[in-house]
C-alpha cells in the first residue's frame, strides 16, 4: 500500500518537470526576436545611409550606417541557418511546424530569410563596384539598391510569416496577443522600408501632382489592407501606420543632433548635422477609416470590399496629405518639430525644394487621368492585399 503512494515531494517534483516543458513549450522561440530585432536594423541604417548620403556623402562602404544594413543580413543568414540545421536534425516536436525544401526542414519565413540575406550580402560588392564605375551617386533606387531592398524586404517578410505561424497556432491567449504585436511591429517595419525605397517620391514639392498618389497610395494599402485583414486587433492598420509615424518622427527629431559636414561637392547648402528625412506622410487617417471598414464589412464581396477601401483610403489621405503638404511649404513648418527647413548639401538653393515651392500644376484633365489611375491602382492593391490577408489568416507554419 505505502509503496502506491505518491511522496509530496516527488509530486512537486513532477509538477515543476512538467510545468517547465509547457512554459518551453509556450515561449516565444528566440529566432523571432531575433528576426525582429534583425529587421529594425535595416530600417534604421536604411534611413540613417539616406541621411548621410545627404549629409555626408559616400565616402566609404564601411560605414556605421551600412553595417546597421547589413547586421540584419548576417543575424537572419546565420540565425536562419542554425534554424534549419536543428530542424533538420532535431527531434520529431520540433519539425512539426517546418516545411521541406532541398532535404532541409525549417519554417518557410526561416528559407526566406536566407534567401534574403544572400541577396543583401551579394549586394554589398555590387554596390562598391558600382559607385566606382559611375560615381558617388545619392540615387535611393539603383540596381545594387533594389538588389539590397530586395532583400531587406524578404526577410522582413519571412519574420512576419513566422510570427503568422506562431500566432495562428497559439493557444494561451496571453501569448497570443504578444505574437499579435511582434506581428504589427514586424508589419510596420515592412511599411517603413517601402516608404524608404520610395522616398524620392514622396518629397514635398510633389505632393500636389497625381504622381505622387499614384504610387504611394498603392503601396500603402498593399500592406495596411492585409495587414488588418489577417490580425485580429481592431485597430491594427492604425497600430501600423501610427508606428511608422513615431518611428520617422524619431528620426527627425533625433538626427540633426549629431554632428556631419559634406565631403564631396559641389556642396550648396552648408551643414554641420545630419539631415533627417521629410515628416511622415498622413496614413493615420485613412488607416483608422480602413480599420473600421475592414471590420465592419467583413462578410462583403471582396471585389466590392476592395473598391470601398480603396476609394475611402485614396480619398482619405488626400483630403489629409493635400492641405498638409501646403503648411509644410509654410514659415510655421521651418522647426525642429516639422524640419521643414532641413535641405541637402547637394540641392542647389534655386531649387523647387529649396524654395518651397511646388511642381507646376497639371492641366485638369492629366490629373484628372492620374488620379483615376491612383484609383484603379489602389483598388488593384487592395484586391491583392485582401487575398494576402486571408492567406496569412491560414499560415500555421
Amino acid at each position: 500500500m505505502a509503496s502506491g503512494i505518491l511522496h509530496p515531494s516527488s509530486g512537486s517534483a513532477a509538477s515543476g518537470i512538467l510545468t517547465g516543458v509547457r512554459d518551453r513549450a509556450e515561449r516565444i522561440p528566440w529566432y523571432l526576436w531575433a528576426g525582429l530585432i534583425a529587421s529594425t536594423s535595416a530600417v534604421a541604417g536604411g534611413v540613417w545611409d539616406i541621411s548621410w548620403h545627404r549629409s555626408i556623402g559616400r565616402d566609404t562602404f564601411w560605414t556605421p550606417a551600412h553595417m546597421a544594413i547589413y547586421l540584419c543580413g548576417l543575424i537572419a543568414g546565420f540565425g536562419g541557418g542554425a534554424v534549419v540545421l536543428l530542424s533538420t536534425f532535431g527531434s520529431q516536436e520540433r519539425n512539426a511546424a517546418t516545411v521541406k525544401l532541398w532535404g532541409f526542414r525549417a519554417p518557410l519565413g526561416i528559407f526566406m530569410g536566407i534567401w534574403g540575406a544572400v541577396a543583401m550580402i551579394t549586394s554589398a560588392p555590387f554596390d562598391d563596384w558600382w559607385h566606382n564605375a559611375y560615381g558617388l551617386d545619392v540615387k535611393i533606387l539603383s540596381p545594387p539598391h533594389v538588389l539590397l531592398a530586395m532583400g531587406i524586404i524578404t526577410i522582413q517578410l519571412g519574420v512576419l510569416i513566422q510570427v503568422l505561424g506562431a500566432m495562428n497556432r497559439a493557444g494561451d491567449a496571453a501569448r497570443r496577443r504578444t505574437l499579435e504585436w511582434m506581428y504589427l511591429f514586424g508589419a510596420a517595419l515592412v511599411f517603413l522600408s517601402l516608404q524608404t525605397v520610395l522616398m524620392e517620391t514622396s518629397h514635398r514639392s510633389n505632393m500636389h501632382q497625381a504622381g505622387f498618389y499614384k504610387v504611394l497610395v498603392p503601396a500603402a494599402v498593399v500592406v495596411l489592407v492585409g495587414i488588418a485583414r489577417a490580425c485580429g486587433q481592431r485597430w491594427s492598420a492604425t497600430l501600423v501606420a501610427g508606428i511608422y509615424t513615431v518611428f520617422t518622427c524619431v528620426f527627425v527629431w533625433i538626427l540633426p543632433l549629431f554632428p556631419a559636414e559634406p565631403k564631396l561637392g559641389p556642396v550648396y547648402q552648408q551643414l554641420t548635422f545630419f539631415i533627417p528625412p521629410e515628416f511622415p506622410l498622413m496614413f493615420l487617417v485613412p488607416a483608422v477609416l480602413l480599420d473600421l471598414l475592414i471590420k465592419r464589412l467583413d462578410g462583403m464581396n471582396k471585389w466590392l470590399l476592395s473598391a470601398v477601401c480603396g476609394a475611402v483610403f485614396l480619398a482619405a489621405f488626400v483630403a489629409a496629405q493635400w492641405p498638409f503638404a501646403s503648411f509644410l511649404m509654410t514659415p510655421a513648418a521651418r522647426n525642429w518639430f516639422f524640419g521643414a527647413h532641413y535641405m541637402p548639401y547637394y540641392l542647389p538653393p534655386t531649387s523647387l525644394y529649396a524654395t518651397f515651392r511646388f511642381f507646376p500644376p497639371e492641366s485638369t484633365g492629366a490629373f484628372l487621368k492620374g488620379m483615376g489611375i491612383a484609383m484603379l491602382l489602389t483598388v488593384l492593391f487592395s484586391r491583392l492585399s485582401l487575398a494576402w490577408g486571408d492567406w496569412m489568416r491560414k499560415i500555421q507554419r
